[in-house]
């Protein structure tokens, strides 16, 4: 492909005609990058959590605990905020397309393809439970309803997931299990742990092991994943997050209904054993998106406060980058756990790994914040619209636009 050095007009994500971003969006995709990041560390720092099972090795009031605690708040929660996300930005680059007269669906296309690459080499070097693969795939359909109305994307979101709730708890009615025999799930778990403690080939190969049976969540993730774009596509078109203080009442009414209802699925689906359960799950399916939605609307109100406010300013900048944030997460798990670098799988404790991803998130803020002082892009963004835009884009903050 052919590349330019020369840069248009730059119309960041901001609300139509104003060219700036949207501070309180950016904010919003980074505290679910801290969730993701509380979430997805288990799968790093232990090789039963792929198989259902926790560690044997850790099974005392406390880890359970810990781990109760992280199904409860934030286990099928975070994804969910994030995929909102998605579906939100989706619109603002329909506008920018819009706003600059160039041909968006094309553009689109190259960038999940991009997307699509790059989640599968994270899959196979970093993490086999990627989301950015399944993100590619989704897109497309995406793409291809974005003329759709308000009121036909949320309808389509909400038979999309009732249908999957429906699906798996007709599966829970009907004696379905997960985890058929606890001791080959026990036994596998102990080898992926040893896996992990291995070196790079190992790692990557316990890493394809793994993807059959990711293929196999995703029929239910992928699906809930899509029901949020749809739900983040609807606020767009509304400009939700461009105007809190207009749609304070209806967030309002959103942590009424969410906190409540999400909150009663997740002690269902918490004390079933997470996805382990498929009753619980079916809980989790049908109430993660309310409290997901609970937990945007109570963060969009604290932003317009004074500290909250603060708040924005100091993590909005990691949100900005959240795609090199995203996999930059999954390379410093594999330093810290796997054989590749410290070794720590299977050695550390729930609640110690839990330190590990608040001070893996605190480092990332921190670097976040000193990148984007100097570059328009994180690193993986400015490679991803490169590869996009057919051509070079201006990195540097003081390049001339």
């Amino acid at each position: 492909m052919k590349f330019s050095i020369k840069d248009p007009p730059v119309v960041n994500e901001g609300s139509p005609g104003t060219g700036s971003r949207i501070a309180d969006v950016d904010a919003l995709r980074a505290v679910a990058l801290l969730l993701i990041l509380i979430v997805n560390i288990a799968f790093f720092s232990s090789g039963y959590s792929f198989h259902l099972v926790p560690d044997p090795a850790y099974d005392s009031w406390g880890d359970q605990t810990v781990r109760w605690l992280v199904e409860l708040l934030f286990a099928m929660k975070a994804y969910l905020l994030f995929s909102f996300l998605f579906g939100y930005s989706f619109t603002l680059q329909l506008d920018s397309a819009a706003r600059r007269g160039v041909d968006f669906a094309p553009r689109f296309r190259r960038r999940l393809a991009g997307l699509f690459v790059l989640g599968i080499l994270h899959a196979v070097l970093l993490f086999q439970g990627d989301i950015l693969a399944t993100y590619a795939l989704l897109g497309l359909v995406l793409l291809a309803m974005r003329r759709v109305t308000v009121g036909t994307a949320v309808r389509a979101a909400v038979l999309l997931t009732g249908g999957i709730g429906f699906v798996v708890a007709l599966a829970a009615v009907g004696g379905a299990q997960l985890v058929t025999d606890p001791a080959t799930a026990l036994a596998a778990g102990q080898r992926s742990t040893e896996a992990l403690q291995g070196g790079i080939g190992s790692v990557i190969a316990e890493h394809v092991r793994q993807l059959p049976a990711m293929v196999g969540t995703l029929l239910v993730q992928g699906p809930l994943a899509f029901s949020a774009f749809l739900f983040g596509y609807a606020a767009g078109r509304r400009r939700l997050l461009t105007d809190v203080a207009g749609n304070r009442q209806l967030l309002r009414r959103v942590q009424q209904l969410g906190y409540p209802i999400g909150l009663a699925g997740a002690v269902i689906f918490a004390a079933g054993g997470g996805t382990a359960n498929l009753t619980g799950l079916a809980a989790g399916v049908l109430t993660a998106p309310l409290l997901a939605a609970a937990y945007a609307a109570t963060l969009l109100q604290f932003f317009q406060t004074n500290r909250g406010r603060r708040v924005v300013a100091v993590v909005a900048p990691a949100g900005r980058m959240s795609l090199s944030n995203y996999l930059g997460q999954s390379l410093l798990c594999v330093l810290v756990f796997t054989g590749v670098g410290l070794g720590l799988a299977g050695t550390a404790a729930p609640a110690v790994v839990l330190l590990i991803a608040v001070a893996i998130y605190g480092a990332q803020l921190a670097a976040s914040a000193a990148w984007m002082t100097r570059f328009r892009y994180g690193p993986v963004e400015w490679l991803l619209r490169a590869w996009t835009e057919q051509r070079w884009p201006r990195i540097r903050a003081a390049d001339p636009v």
